[in-house]
């Protein structure tokens, strides 16, 4: 998402760093070519309308026409505009109230109110809390099954709600059941439609004045675009919604809901989805957002995620040996697993300032299959092989390529590459190094 965007606004700073000195006019026509990037981006025609209008105020300003880099200044300024148009800064989710606190998932059917359940879930355990699932769709038994496997799979009570049950009755029944198994936070998951109906916003009115949520959270598939803006305005008009999830931010999306649905329903984005896997979902930071839309990374998001993934024992375990030039192939296996948790190499090297916009990235073909190839070629491996490369002669070879199912040419280069690599950390050892980045794969 947002590639077409960023590839058209950095070809209009491009030419705007390259005029040297800024004038009414080539701001003019750069803002116009920002104009037809936001609204191909499927961004709300106001939104843009209002957007161009700030940038244009501040960038005809005494600030960017005398400055030594105006192109930069007005980068500058896309940045702090589009960041305040998602909301400047990232909004929590709203757990105030009577105890146990409760989520009201609202949304139309297919938006992803479901896995979003699960997704939350999976959020609040990580930040300490005791989630309690609450399956109140029972016009699609899948929803309450799905739901149910869902708890599962993440050790989280669920609700034993069924087709036959009242959805206000199972929800109001489920605050004293969670409370009783000793969660504190609850997560509706309510009936959705195909389209908006009087019969769907009774329903979840009354279950928000049986229940009074804590917060209640519209889900909406990025990928409908402006679709998702104009039902999360009439969710909102009905239901005072606290903030909106957006789905399958990690789809070929144009981002317009994105950028668009803070100012047109004043609700902010609290989430987004960004893959299938129940650990992606991520709070939304306006600021962060616009870094990546402008392609100067997202630094802090890339930290956070190391730090979910990284286990802080054994960092530095690995610290001491990289020190010690006792990086072993078992070390290189742990450290390659723990990064592809991290997600795809190439959605990491994005979050890099600057990398997005090099034109060498854009040409780079990452083969996600080359890591699963090295692991089970280092599998294949006995203990005492990974430990020292070195006793890895010519028939050790042969059985490791036809134990992993690979090609001996595949174990030549896998070994080669580490040996490579061992010389490397040698020489910054020798070189004074302090430390190699705790949990990061040195190559």
């Amino acid at each position: 998402m947002f590639e077409n965007l960023n590839e058209k606004l950095n070809s209009v700073f491009k030419k705007l760093k390259g005029q040297g000195k800024l004038t009414e006019k080539n701001i003019e026509s750069g803002l116009k070519e920002v104009r037809m990037a936001l609204l191909e981006a499927d961004v709300h025609y106001k939104v843009v309308k209002t957007l161009i209008s700030d940038i244009k105020t501040r960038a005809l300003g005494e600030e960017v026409l005398t400055s030594l880099t105006p192109g930069q200044q007005v980068v500058k300024i896309v940045n702090d505009e589009l960041t305040e148009l998602m909301g400047s800064e990232h909004e929590e989710l709203s757990l105030s109230g009577s105890k146990p606190a409760s989520i009201m998932l609202v949304g139309l059917q297919g938006s992803g109110k479901t896995t979003t359940a699960g997704k939350l879930a999976v959020f609040l355990k990580k930040n300490n809390r005791k989630p309690y699932l609450v399956p109140a769709d029972v016009y699609r038994p899948a929803a309450i099954e799905q739901l149910t496997k869902l708890g599962e799979q993440l050790s989280v009570p669920v609700f034993a709600s069924n087709t036959e049950m009242n959805p206000v009755d199972i929800c109001q029944n489920a605050k004293e059941a969670a409370r009783l198994a000793g969660c504190d936070t609850i997560i509706f998951d309510t009936a959705g439609r195909l389209h908006i109906d009087e019969e769907l916003m009774d329903e979840l009115s009354r279950i928000k004045e049986a229940t009074k949520p804590s917060d209640i959270l519209f889900v909406a598939d990025a990928m409908t675009g402006q679709d998702a803006v104009n039902i999360a305005k009439s969710f909102e008009s009905r239901l005072d919604i606290g903030g909106v999830v957006l789905t399958k931010m990690d789809g070929d999306a144009r981002g317009g809901a994105a950028l668009s649905i803070k100012a047109v329903t004043g609700k902010p984005v609290k989430f987004i989805g960004v893959g299938e896997k129940l650990k992606d979902l991520e709070p939304f930071h306006p600021d962060r957002m616009s870094s990546r839309i402008l392609g100067m990374g997202d630094v802090l998001t890339l930290i956070e995620k190391a730090q979910d993934m990284v286990d802080e024992k054994k960092a530095i375990e690995l610290e001491k040996k990289l020190k010690k030039n006792q990086f072993t192939l078992e070390d290189f296996r742990d450290q390659m697993v723990q990064i592809r948790k991290m997600g795809s190499i190439k959605d990491l090297l994005k979050m890099i300032p600057g990398v997005s916009n090099n034109k060498h990235f854009k040409k780079l073909d990452v083969d996600e299959r080359e890591f699963v190839r090295i692991e089970a070629i280092i599998n294949s491996m006995t203990p005492k092989e990974r430990n020292r490369h070195t006793i890895i002669n010519g028939s050790r070879r042969k059985r490791i390529a036809k134990g992993s199912g690979t090609q001996i040419q595949d174990v030549n280069k896998l070994l080669k590459n580490y040996a490579q690599m061992l010389k490397m950390i040698k020489k910054l050892n020798q070189g004074g190094m302090r430390s190699l980045g705790r949990g990061m794969l040195p190559f």
